[in-house]
């Protein structure tokens, strides 16, 4: 092909695309763009094939997505080059020049260059590349080559294979998901409730030999005209946010990240609200088109499986409305949700009775979907139906299925209006990944793993708790509605309070179970706070918050609550140690509520015991006097017994020595590891060891710092490596115990951590940083408390600035909640007694968290 016509070409498909994406962005027709563009390019390509003389005995074909006549902005452009026979040299040096002239000229093609009997082979071989041949499009050439293909595909093609195989393909790419439509982060083509999954039922509705899109399947009696619409909506919607965000990329870039969702939502007329941002809102419209092609994918492909493979098999009963047919859920009588509403919960009540049921059959759930529409405020008033959930709640098993299912079908977003608001809505926290309905259900699936005992080795306390608790749907009621205030302004536990209490009034429970609902919704983030922001060693932490729990069923129905919660949010927030903070509370508070203390008696009882200890590795009775001698009566307090026996073992005849003293070893807890450094105390040691933990990338998760009596630092550190680089242990040990000390040599200048960058989602929805100083209730100091978004060497900046003043750490808990932290120090200092100074150091520390 000559330079000139190469250059008229490029030229033309570069001007009419500008065009096209022009004209979108000025009347947006997601249709008729995507027609137009592979237009465009069918027009190109045809030229260019005449522009190279192709031989006419050739054809090329479109293929995949491509040969469906839809073409988004960024997307590959799938080709196929039939030929009669294999090519000649000059055959193959042409399709190289055809191959070279559409990359040239600013085509991204796919291509794959095959025989009739290649094409056949290659099908057969690879159920991807039949997928492509199935949407097969005549562009250019011997149309009579391509009626032969045509004939040769469809006479082997096997529909049961294809189906089968779709089918697995669906699984394996909705696992690489999580199985969730609700990450933060969706991929628009592939992530369930994605554009693939739309392709996916065209691809089956062809199997079946039906063709015709959504009105197709609607005149084949597999949906109404009404739902086809709806599924259309939402398939356009989604195709829109596509066609958008490849412009916006320059690129093909099928995930809606959040560097776009903001000018995405602007560029689509979406402005921020009093409580919810404008990508906030982008992406509640998504995750409800999501969910909407979620439905649909599920009810066709039921669907059209049985079109294509009809059961013979004889149905069995359950009870008079519903049956099994071929191990799905079938209502006897197809009208029976308009003549029974109540058949709506009570088919729920059936679905968790049945576990081992495969889904519902596809008619039912057609049905469903319609008759979701008849729960309305009569129907939510009636106390019969309200029986009814109550009585799904309080089923042994299949809870969660069963809740997972209505919420699928549109059916709990009905029953429970409340819960309809936060479908699909985004938390831009830091540390949740899933929206807020989705969280909920997965707090609610926390909760029932509980009462499954072959789970128990999970979490041991929380099992034994709850098989004894007397009323376990109280506890579902509170994973339900814990945050389903969220969005509305204001605080939502306390909204949420409110929600809960209406709800379970209405719901036919006493007063007692209903305030404690209520009460555990209003308290459910407090138990979080006080294990991982206040000393619970100190007993008048644990009085005050015995008295806000008031009783052992409320502490257990809280702890349940909490350890749930906090294992819904992220994979990444939960760890054995907060899980060791949470128990310890627990158990401490259960003390307090039975009239137990923390006296003296109890200090005498730990020392004894840790004398014991000492006595198995041969040390004598009198090991850890001199040591312990240096110590008070707070340092006995804060540690348990196994905590003082390792530190007075591995100190035992070196409590004067001058050097720095470094031991690790594998955290008891379970995760990470525990280090104890003792050495003479002076202002830059806190500041020297964090900065060490910042440079190896681990992250302190709480800091015991005490200083003797005799002035020496005792601090203990429980470290964890986040990033899980598979580290081996017994080699780290004795790296951190060699490394640190040298670190801590007075001699040596401290060595400054790396300062870590934000991570994009921090970038994209900034979290503000706070900073509060403040004297302590106990008067032991002030507690220092700072929020911010987390990065690398934070620890580190914040102990430099409180070196500069001369101000000691002498406790500190860090709490990292995904990508946000919520730091607890316990300071002292002669500059803390001024209350400018106390003004300006504030300062001086959000300066560097910003």
């Amino acid at each position: 092909m000559n330079r000139p016509l190469l250059a008229g070409l490029r030229e033309r498909l570069k001007s009419r695309r500008a065009a096209l994406v022009a004209a979108y962005l000025k009347k947006p027709a997601v249709s008729l763009y995507l027609t137009r563009h592979a237009g465009l390019v069918d027009g190109v390509l045809a030229d260019i094939c005449a522009g190279l003389a192709l031989p006419g005995s050739f054809c090329l074909a479109a293929v995949g997505g491509y040969g469906r006549g839809e073409l988004f902005p960024g997307s590959d452009v799938d080709l196929l080059l039939l030929l009669p026979h294999e090519p000649n040299a000059a055959q193959q040096a042409t399709l190289e020049n055809w191959v070279q002239a559409c990359w040239d000229i600013g085509l991204e093609i796919g291509h794959s260059v095959r025989t009739v009997e290649a094409c056949v082979a290659e099908a057969a071989a690879d159920i991807t590349v039949e997928t492509n041949l199935l949407e097969a499009r005549f562009l250019w050439g011997s149309q009579a080559l391509f009626g032969q293909f045509e004939s040769a595909f469809q006479a082997r093609f096997d529909a049961q294979p294809f189906f089968d195989g779709k089918l697995a393909e669906q699984r394996a790419r909705h696992a690489r998901f999580d199985d969730s439509a609700y990450k933060l982060e969706p991929n628009l083509k592939d992530s369930p409730g994605g554009l693939r999954d739309l392709h996916t039922i065209h691809w089956l509705a062809q199997a079946c030999g039906i063709s015709g899109g959504w009105n197709g399947l609607a005149c084949a009696g597999l949906l109404t005209h009404a739902e086809a619409r709806r599924i259309a909506q939402a398939e356009r919607s989604v195709a829109a946010l596509r066609i958008h965000l490849h412009i916006l990329a320059r690129r093909r870039d099928d995930r809606l990240a959040f560097d776009y969702q903001t000018e995405l939502a602007e560029r689509l007329g979406l402005t921020a609200t009093a409580h919810k941002r404008a990508g906030e809102r982008l992406m509640q419209t998504y995750f409800r088109a999501a969910k909407l092609i979620q439905r649909a994918n599920d009810i066709l492909i039921q669907s059209l499986r049985v079109r294509l493979f009809p059961v013979n098999a004889p149905p069995q009963p359950i009870d008079a409305d519903f049956q099994l047919r071929a191990n799905l859920l079938e209502a006897r009588d197809p009208e029976l949700f308009e003549r029974k509403p109540d058949a709506l919960l009570r088919i729920f009540i059936v679905y968790a009775q049945h576990p081992l049921i495969d889904g519902f059959e596809p008619t039912t759930l057609r049905a469903l979907w319609r008759g979701s529409l008849q729960i309305d405020a009569a129907f939510r008033a009636d106390p019969a139906h309200c029986a009814l959930f109550m009585t799904l709640l309080r089923q042994p098993l299949g809870i969660t299925r069963a809740l997972r299912a209505m919420h699928r079908f549109g059916l709990l977003a009905r029953y429970i209006p409340a819960f309809g608001r936060i479908v699909g809505q985004m938390q831009h926290d830091l540390f949740h990944i899933y929206t807020v309905d989705e969280h909920i259900l997965m707090v609610l699936r926390n909760m029932r793993r509980f009462t499954v005992p072959a789970l128990a080795h999970e979490f041991p306390l929380a099992s034994r708790l709850i098989q004894s608790f007397d009323k376990p749907e109280l506890l579902y009621l509170a994973a339900l509605f814990h945050d389903i205030a969220k969005g509305r302004g204001g605080d939502h536990s306390e909204l949420g309070l409110v929600d809960a209490r209406r709800f379970c009034r209405h719901h036919g429970l006493d007063k007692t179970d209903s305030e404690l609902v209520a009460w555990l919704v209003g308290m459910h983030l407090v138990m979080s706070r006080t294990s991982q922001k206040e000393d619970t060693s100190d007993p008048e932490v644990i009085a005050t918050f015995a008295a806000r729990v008031g009783d052992s069923r409320r502490l257990t129905a809280l702890y349940l609550l909490t350890v749930a919660d906090i294992r819904g949010t992220s994979p990444k927030v939960w760890n054995a140690w907060k899980g060791k903070l949470l128990e310890d509370l627990y158990h401490a508070t259960l003390a307090s509520l039975s009239g137990g203390t923390q006296a003296m008696a109890g200090i005498a009882a730990k020392q004894a015991e840790a004398r014991i200890r000492l006595a198995l590795y041969g040390l004598p009775n009198n090991a850890a006097d001199a040591l312990w001698q240096h110590l008070d009566e707070r340092y006995f307090v804060r540690y348990e017994v196994r905590d003082i026996a390792w530190q007075a073992r591995m100190l035992w005849r070196r409590t004067h020595t001058p050097d720095a003293v470094v031991q690790a070893r594998l955290s008891p807890v379970g995760e990470g590891i525990q280090v104890l450094v003792y050495t003479p105390d002076r202002p830059d040691l806190f500041a020297r060891i964090c900065g060490f933990f910042a440079r190896i990338q681990y992250t302190i998760l709480e800091a015991k710092i005490h200083t003797t009596q005799h002035g020496y630092a005792l601090d203990s550190f429980q470290v964890m490596d986040l990033a899980n680089r598979g580290i081996h242990y017994r080699d780290f040990l004795s790296y951190v115990e060699h490394e640190l000390a040298r670190d801590l040599d007075p001699a040596r200048p401290m060595q400054a951590a790396p300062r870590g960058r934000l991570s994009r989602h921090q970038r994209h929805h900034p979290y503000p940083a706070t900073v509060r100083l403040e004297a302590d209730a106990q008067g032991r100091g002030h507690m220092l408390s700072i929020t911010c978004a987390d990065r690398g060497g934070l620890l580190f900046a914040v102990a430099e600035v409180l070196m500069r003043h001369e101000v000691s750490v002498y406790a500190a808990r860090i709490d990292t909640l995904g990508e946000r932290v919520e730091d607890t120090f316990l300071v002292r200092g002669e500059v803390l007694q001024s209350p400018a100074s106390v003004q300006a150091l504030e300062a001086e520390i959000l300066g560097v968290l910003q």
